[in-house]
């Protein structure tokens, strides 16, 4: 088993100032874990291209993106109180937009078996009109876009902490795309409650799990067992794309989740399980511990090309599972 690694040097100069969570250093975190893991012999690495300004636009109007490109050439600054970006902002997003879309090509092309984008700035907080929670462009619905606009079937599972309102935003109305969100409620941005089902054509293709402070791996996997594979059974996705953030780990300083580096190794497995080899990207979201960053992300590619890294035992025994039984209600009612 081979994972293709997009990473490249640009991502470390998206500069977000003194004491920003979203910093550089969590990528060599998200690297150093590589290494401890063992995968350097599993890894093919790339530097990924710019995305095509036109895939980009069809989820992000022209005009946001004009703006985003001349506010960086200035310098840069705050866009609000939580997102930043510096003169290099604008070539780093472009390039972790394109990493997804390079991904796919050389997945059929038969180059891996699966692929990890080690991107910043991360993207699943980001509308089609705004930037926010320090994401600029919204990396994975670029993704999922151009394979929905060529006739695949997406799967986007999200298990963030924050609940990705960016992507839900973009595909709220899409029949083409589910989209699932495991992630702490209340917690910003605050979005992301049970009934978001999706409207329209898209109705019953968006599916949150709500989870409170607290929650363990148990009933992650509950929730997948319970909900997620019978949905997965009648929608037949062709790809899967994992937006993955790292910060629903128990040490993680934004965050009340209780997660370990097993549970992600576990989690990872089984959502990758759900589509057809070669057809998995995951695309890092959050994650603020450096040292739970690291061994989470070892841990879930680990798993994914059945390496033996596990640093931490699944958790268990934490709340979250009528959270689980509600979502069961609302699917019956879609059926």
């Amino acid at each position: 088993m081979t994972i293709l690694l997009a990473a490249h040097p640009q991502f470390l100069l998206h500069d977000t100032g003194p004491g920003h969570p979203e910093r550089p250093a969590r990528l060599t975190a998200v690297l150093d874990g590589i290494d401890t893991a063992g995968l350097r012999d599993a890894i093919v690495r790339f530097e990924p291209d710019p995305a095509p300004w036109d895939l980009i636009e069809k989820v992000h109007p022209g005009r946001y993106l004009l703006a985003l490109e001349e506010f960086t050439s200035m310098g840069g600054g705050h866009l609000d109180a939580d997102t930043v970006v510096c003169e290099d902002s604008f070539a780093a997003l472009l390039r972790a937009a394109g990493a997804g879309l390079e991904a796919v090509a050389r997945l059929e092309a038969g180059e891996g078996d699966v692929a990890f984008c080690a991107v910043r700035p991360p993207g699943h907080h980001a509308t089609p009109r705004q930037a926010m929670g320090f994401c600029l462009v919204n990396n994975v619905a670029v993704t999922a876009m151009a394979l929905a606009d060529r006739g695949e079937r997406v799967l986007i599972v999200d298990y963030d902490a924050h609940h990705g309102n960016g992507t839900q935003d973009v595909f709220f109305r899409d029949p083409r795309v589910l989209y699932v969100s495991f992630h702490e409620y209340p917690l910003y941005p605050g979005t992301g409650a049970l009934e978001e089902t999706g409207w329209g054509e898209g109705a019953g293709t968006t599916i949150n799990f709500p989870f409170p402070r607290g929650t363990t791996g148990d009933v992650y996997r509950l929730a997948i067992d319970e909900v997620l594979r019978p949905v997965v059974e009648q929608f037949e996705p062709t790809w899967l794309i994992i937006s993955a953030g790292f910060d629903a780990h128990r040490r993680d300083p934004l965050t009340g989740l209780e997660l370990t580096a097993g549970d992600y190794a576990d989690l990872t497995r089984e959502l990758q399980a759900l589509v057809a080899k070669g057809r998995c990207i995951v695309y890092l979201e959050g994650g603020y511990d450096l040292d739970a960053l690291a061994t989470c992300t070892g841990a879930a590619l680990s798993a994914l090309v059945e390496g033996g890294y596990r640093p931490e035992e699944a958790s268990s025994g934490g709340p979250g599972r009528t959270v689980v039984d509600a979502v069961a209600r609302l699917r019956a009612a879609h059926r």
